[in-house]
């Protein structure tokens, strides 16, 4: 169209947050907000619209000098690994807008000024081609999420977000140190095509997978630096645990599959079963943890180490399968979790307790959000038919492929996570109705099926037909998998 379409995506929410600064009125502020987010959306629905699925080259490229010093430019681009994140992320904004309209009632305008200032970062991260400017979009993401859990949060919200920031910026401060030495031995370029092109020696390629390693596993995050999760989930307020569970967790693992991988494809190679052992581990202690939970959002906190063990082991996999699984289900992990959080966030916002002993008979109370839950709780343990059912089976395959035994221990992992949501959705959903005699209960209303029924169209689509999201990253995938075994096997 000849129009910079990734800046539009990325300074529509910054040009939102803007005019938020200037409205008087809560309601003007969340309708302004919910317009902003919905033409985000769109413009991300005419990006993949526009999106050519035969190549892995960059498309909707923009390129212009920022610091011509040091080689800095202002470059974007997206390819089939990152165009479905890019979406994703703003399709859970609009969710996230809709999911606060009520639950949030104190400083209406500074929350969705952060809102839509972490939508930006978040979309900049993703279509980001230049290592400097990725890494400031990186950086710069913590500080809205930092305000969203120490202002809005629960009670020991200031202790979830101190913790949240100092493990983040730990691993940030070595993706930095990463960056420089990457600087200085690719060329001196910030140019993260030409930096994929370059043929590093296994020396720096080690030491620059473990400084790239510590940053993106604390974001995935990995056992066993996931203990900031379950405490910056809990004391989250609705919309931050979905917009930490839907995208912000894929930073870690969009972080090997743009950088670790392709430019550092021999160590990626050579340290790969060590990857898919702590991917192994984090899929069967996660579910242990979460098997243990009696508070919900603690349950759906601790099943994304275990979900998010899946997609480490389907990119560390290094196969076909593998790859395609992990990309499509840090996707579904998006939809699916992200669905959850709101669930849990619904049912607070009606009783002002997380406790799953304090639920029972749900279903009657309140048939339509229960009938959901079940879709949703159904779609996180894999069930044929639901998006993450075809996510798990293609890493599962490719896992299989790379190591028989540490495949067998996802499955083990996959029989733990049938384990604690059916638990947990028995005990909250079905028995007798002790839920309504407690606490008024009513059913959701037309804003919060708003926000419901996309993700719920997208656990069906994705798990009935799979085909249009796998032809987007197909192409890319491909050309990664060749990139890696070509350069990884010193060939």
């Amino acid at each position: 169209m000849g129009l910079p379409l990734l800046s539009f995506i990325i300074f529509t929410p910054v040009a939102g947050a803007a005019v938020l600064m200037f409205l008087r009125g809560d309601d003007a502020v969340r309708w302004t907000a919910l317009g902003v987010t919905i033409l985000d959306l769109a413009l991300c629905i005419a990006m993949l619209a526009g999106f050519d699925t035969t190549t892995h080259e960059m498309q909707f490229t923009e390129k212009r000098s920022w610091v011509p010093a040091l080689g800095i430019t202002y470059a974007l681009g997206i390819d089939g690994i990152s165009a479905l994140f890019v979406f994703l992320t703003a399709l859970l904004g609009s969710i996230c807008v809709l999911a606060s309209w009520v639950a949030i009632d104190r400083k209406v305008k500074a929350f969705m000024v952060s809102l839509l200032s972490m939508q930006a970062l978040m979309l900049g991260v993703f279509c980001a081609l230049d290592l400097f400017l990725f890494y400031v979009f990186w950086e710069a993401m913590l500080i809205p999420m930092y305000l969203i859990i120490g202002v809005w949060g629960g009670d020991g919200r200031i202790y979830a977000a101190f913790k949240f920031f100092l493990y983040t910026l730990a691993g940030s401060v070595l993706f930095l140190v990463g960056v420089i030495v990457l600087y200085f031995n690719g060329g001196e370029t910030f140019d993260i095509l030409a930096l994929t092109a370059q043929d590093l020696p296994f020396r720096v390629q080690s030491w620059l997978f473990f400084a790239f390693l510590i940053a993106f596993a604390v974001k995935v995050p990995m056992v066993p630096v996931h203990t900031w999760l379950p405490d910056a989930h809990v004391q989250a307020p609705t919309a931050g645990s979905i917009i930490l569970a839907g995208v912000l967790l894929k930073m870690g693992a969009y972080g090997f599959l743009r950088f670790s991988l392709p430019m550092l494809p021999e160590a990626s190679v050579y340290y790969s079963t060590p990857m898919l052992s702590l991917s192994a581990l984090a899929i069967v202690y996660g579910g242990l943890l979460a098997l243990a939970q009696d508070d919900l959002k603690k349950l759906v906190a601790y099943s994304s180490v275990s979900h998010m063990g899946f997609v480490t082991m389907g990119i560390f996999a290094l196969n076909l399968r593998g790859l395609q699984g992990g990309i499509l289900q840090m996707f579904n992990h998006g939809v699916t979790t992200g669905a959850l959080f709101l669930f849990v966030g619904l049912i607070y916002e009606r009783t002002h307790t997380r406790s799953i002993a304090d639920y029972g008979g749900l279903m009657k109370a309140a048939p339509v959000y229960t009938a959901f839950l079940a879709l949703f709780t159904l779609s996180s343990m894999a069930l044929p038919g639901t998006n993450s059912f075809v996510g798990e089976l293609l890493v599962l395959s490719g896992g299989f492929a790379a190591n028989l035994a540490i495949g067998a221990a996802a499955v083990v992992g996959a029989l733990l996570g049938a384990a604690y949501l059916l638990g947990m959705y028995r005990k909250v959903a079905l028995g007798p109705a002790s839920v309504s005699v407690r606490f008024k209960i009513r059913d959701v209303n037309a804003r919060e099926l708003a926000a419901t029924l996309p993700l719920a169209v997208f656990v069906l689509w994705v798990g009935l037909y799979p085909k249009p999201f796998l032809n987007i990253m197909d192409a890319s995938v491909e050309h990664l998998l060749v990139q890696v075994h070509a350069k990884g096997s010193g060939q």
